[in-house]
Formats: structure tokens, C-alpha cells, sequence
């Protein structure tokens, strides 16, 4: 039997991986959780064999509990699981070693293969992610380009990035001007589009 860990905070999906994984004779979902941050405290409590991950989770991000969970409990397997399939978060994902990735709108057939292929040990890759990934490249943008943009994104002025960065308006400009030159958009909005369609943000 291989035992599962769920982590998914959208009720409804969660809910329906779960009746779909119940139908599978060899695996067994023996814990659930809604946030990054109880991952790693739940499976080292339920020990599984399979982690199944989303990406977009509150609190602490999928992929980055996944590196914390490859550390702690080496012998769990990591499948992450996604809708948005952004070239960023497939490289970042291979980075930490993730041994799985894979779509939601994936078929379910798909999915209990999947953890089957992972739990015995074999990386489970959608070569069109990962085909997308390798095109992309590396995220071009410094780490303060990276949080200027990402300020941006969530409707900062630069006066407010400034003042929650401690830096100028001035210096918050240029990190901004950087980061449109570094991804060729024509503006802030179109650097922002880029860099989150890229996964670098």
C-alpha cells in the first residue's frame, strides 16, 4: 500500500484527488493539509511514501516545503501537483530535486500512475513543462528586482516599495527599470505579465 500525504488548500479539488485516489486498490491518502507550513510536521508524524503537492499554498509555498520535506524525510517521495505549469516553477521545482511534476487537468489515470512511478523511485516529468522550462532559462532579475516587481504586482507605488524596502523612490525606479530591460517588456505591467507567466515571480 502506498501511503499519501495531500496538501492542497482548495477544498473542492482536495476532496475530489481524495474520492479519486480511493478508488486505487494500492494507495491510501493518510493525511490532508491545507497550508505549506503543515507539511513537514505532518509527514513526520504520518510518515508516507508520497507527498502530493500543490504549489500555490498559503502560508509556505509548495516547492519551498518540499526542499524542507527532501531534508527531513528523504525517504518521502515528492509529487508536485499544479494548475499553472509556470517554466519558473518547473526549474525551481527540478532545483530542490522534486522527482515528480504534474498538471491537474492531467487524466486521473494519469495521477495514480504517477504517485505508482514516483513511489518506486522513477521521476515523473510532463515533457511539455519541462520542454517549456528549458526554453525559458533562468530568471534573469536580481532578488531585489525580483521584490520590487512582486511589490509592484501587488499595487505598491514606488514611494510605498521604497518605504517598506527602506531604500529611495529614486533606487526603486531603477530596480523597476532594471527588471523591464532584463525581460524586454515595454512597461512595468508588461514585466510584471512576464515575469509571473515566466514563474519567476
Amino acid at each position: 500500500m502506498i501511503r499519501v500525504l495531500l496538501a492542497e488548500d482548495m477544498h473542492m479539488i482536495r476532496a475530489a484527488l481524495v474520492a479519486l485516489l480511493r478508488l486505487e486498490p494500492d494507495i491510501d491518502v493518510v493525511a490532508q493539509v491545507t497550508r505549506g507550513d503543515e507539511i513537514v510536521p505532518t509527514a513526520m508524524e504520518v510518515r508516507p511514501d508520497v507527498a502530493i503537492v500543490d504549489i500555490d499554498l498559503p502560508v509556505v509555498d509548495g516547492i519551498t516545503a518540499a526542499a524542507e520535506l527532501r531534508t527531513r524525510l528523504p525517504s518521502c517521495r515528492i509529487l508536485v501537483l499544479t494548475a499553472m505549469g509556470q517554466p519558473g516553477q518547473v526549474r525551481r521545482a527540478l532545483s530542490v530535486g522534486i522527482e515528480a511534476f504534474l498538471v491537474k487537468d492531467a487524466p486521473g489515470d494519469r495521477l495514480a500512475d504517477a504517485i505508482r512511478r514516483t513511489a518506486a523511485g522513477l521521476r515523473v516529468l510532463d515533457a511539455d513543462l519541462v520542454a517549456s522550462a528549458m526554453e525559458y532559462g533562468e530568471s534573469p532579475l536580481t532578488q531585489r528586482e525580483r521584490t520590487v516587481l512582486d511589490e509592484a504586482a501587488r499595487g505598491a507605488t514606488a514611494e510605498e516599495i521604497a518605504a517598506r524596502l527602506h531604500l529611495s523612490a529614486g533606487t526603486v525606479r531603477n530596480y523597476l527599470t532594471g527588471a523591464i530591460t532584463k525581460t524586454g517588456a515595454k512597461n512595468k505591467i508588461d514585466a510584471i505579465r512576464i515575469a509571473q507567466d515566466a514563474g519567476w515571480l
